[in-house]
């Protein structure tokens, strides 16, 4: 049976800290709760750990009400690992991890052979039992987490709550725990509820997402449902490009700084135009380093789902679109040359090449009849990129031919742009 949060309200005082919050956590599911500082996160693992009683709604585990378990059952059952898990005794990690068997003892009942051998067990779990005859507080961060992690199991609970278990340690340790807490889930069968701050580790591993805002929910599901640029930039007010990426077929979220904002205020502004011709991703970089840079950009003709297209609108560029996986058409075509007349520059980026796209090499060779200066970035690796049988490459050496100027990098693309001024260069 699941565990259900079921229209929870919670109070700090009189501040209402959640707000009608609704979600299901299934038996061998890890579920990740995101948000931004102040949504709610760890008053949610309160609420649902009982530090705190909710003033409205319930927290039901096989259809009972957690609230109305005893004290002890409750902690046979539930299991949680503390944001701040600094212990100031000097304890030996195995003495800390035995305290996870409180629950199953009676009053002044000394631990047995069967406590013990639990112990070890959840310590060779979480891979931390070389750590037993050593001082807490000697531990790494990381160490110590595995630690606390192991002390939770002890208490052989059907769900466990962490309060970010990964934050401030090392990528190591960050991957570590994320696969303890999988294996938990997929082989122990937990019901595993982890606040974490790193949206990308949260994707990696996370069967689905809970996204708060505010005390409320603003998403919930799986990592494509909740992973959203328009999700983001409303829980977290940032510009983010939300992709799957090609090895792991994963979410990712990649921030996008506000380039064009930084350099009006440190004054960089120009009034140069450079439009770039892109597509395959091999715009977006030079789109954050010319807005950074006050340049004015343009660009064109990429196809709708294209990366480059997806940080242009974030950048609020200007740019010329196709359809997916269709050649450009006369309209695109014509759109994109109205483009470039604008442009006091025209950058040819290294992009892959094929029947679709020709015309983006033939508006290259047009910009250089209006007059255009026109900079092809890579231009001796046009082979590996060319999937027209020979057709681009031949059309690109015309254009070096023509004077379109070769550069062999952006640093080297920079120094020629501090050259253009509005009206040519």
């Amino acid at each position: 049976m699941p565990l259900e949060i079921k229209e929870v309200d919670a109070y700090y005082g009189i501040e209402k800290v959640l707000e009608s919050v609704d979600f299901s956590a299934a038996q061998g599911e890890l579920l990740g709760v995101i948000g931004p500082n102040g949504s709610g996160k760890t008053t949610l693992l309160r609420a649902i750990s009982r530090i705190i009683r909710p003033k409205a709604g319930t927290v039901l585990l096989d259809d009972r009400d957690v609230m109305k378990m005893k004290d002890r059952e409750f902690s046979r059952i539930f299991a949680a690992v503390p944001q701040d898990t600094t212990v100031n005794f000097e304890f030996s990690a195995r003495d800390v991890v035995l305290m996870g068997r409180n629950p199953h003892l009676g009053r002044l009942e000394l631990e047995t052979g069967r406590d013990m051998e639990i112990a070890k067990t959840c310590m060779e779990l979480t891979r931390c039992w070389y750590l037993a005859d050593r001082p807490i507080t000697k531990l790494s961060g990381g160490e110590r987490q595995l630690v606390i992690i192991a002390r939770a199991l002890t208490q052989e609970p059907r769900v466990l709550l962490l309060d970010e278990p990964t934050s401030h340690l090392d990528i190591n340790y960050q991957i570590e725990i994320m696969e303890l807490l999988k294996r938990l889930t997929t082989y122990e069968g937990l019901i595993v509820i982890a606040v974490i701050h790193d949206l990308n580790l949260a994707a990696q591993y996370c069967d689905r997402l809970v996204l708060l805002h505010k005390g409320g929910i603003a998403a919930v599901g799986t990592q494509e449902e909740v992973l959203t640029s328009a999700n983001i930039k409303y829980a977290f007010g940032a510009n983010v490009i939300a992709k799957r990426h090609a090895l792991t077929n994963l979410c990712y979220v990649s921030p996008v700084p506000a380039s064009s904002k930084r350099s009006t205020s440190t004054g960089n502004k120009t009034n140069a135009t450079i439009h770039l011709i892109c597509g395959g991703g091999e715009g977006a970089s030079l789109m954050h380093i010319l807005t950074d840079k006050g340049y004015g950009v343009t660009a064109g003709v990429v196809n709708l789902l294209d990366t480059d297209n997806e940080v242009a609108q974030l950048l609020h560029i200007p740019v010329v679109t196709e359809a997916p996986f269709s050649a450009i058409t006369d309209d695109a075509f014509q759109a994109h040359l109205a483009m470039i007349q604008k442009a006091n520059a025209v950058v040819l980026c290294s992009i892959p090449v094929g029947f679709g796209n020709l015309r983006n090499l033939e508006a290259a060779e047009v910009a250089l009849e209006m007059g255009k200066s026109v900079f092809v970035l890579d231009a001796n690796g046009i082979e590996d990129r060319d999937f027209t049988d020979g057709e681009a490459t031949r059309v690109l050496s015309k254009l070096k031919i023509r004077g379109a100027l070769p550069i062999k990098n952006q640093v080297e693309m920079l120094e020629k742009l501090n050259h253009v001024q509005e009206g040519g260069c």
